[in-house]
């Protein structure tokens, strides 16, 4: 159960490091927008909030990896707040931008956490 857990904890973290790279990184690119749905001229004009939310998925990424290395019980607390605020902002996210997002997001964390919790 544990090898599990730390494998889709390790999935989740990377779903969001990737997200980092489309929000901060490639935001005005056509990969991002068709991932995210926005115009050009959106994506222009948006480009510094949407550094700044990737910031913050990049802070989520951080928590579970630092998780996965840290030893418990640290590392079992920060898994399981990483995920439970990955689960929390991708439900935000859901209600409020897109219900893709509870595929994308919410769907990974909350396996992710079901098997931290059975481990």
């Amino acid at each position: 159960m544990t090898v599990v857990a730390n494998v889709l904890i390790g999935l989740v973290a990377l779903i969001h490091l990737y997200i980092v790279v489309l929000e901060m990184a490639l935001w005005t690119t056509p990969r991002a927008r068709a991932a995210f749905g926005t115009t050009e001229e959106f994506a222009r004009e948006s480009k510094t909030l949407a550094a700044n939310q990737g910031l913050y998925n990049g802070f989520l990424a951080l928590a579970l990896i630092w998780g996965l290395i840290a030893a418990d019980p640290a590392g079992f607390q920060l898994k399981l707040y990483g995920l439970a605020c990955v689960i929390v902002a991708g439900l935000y996210g859901a209600a409020t931008a897109s219900r893709r997002i509870l595929v994308v997001q919410v769907l990974p964390g909350a396996l992710a956490l079901v098997f931290l919790l059975a481990s």
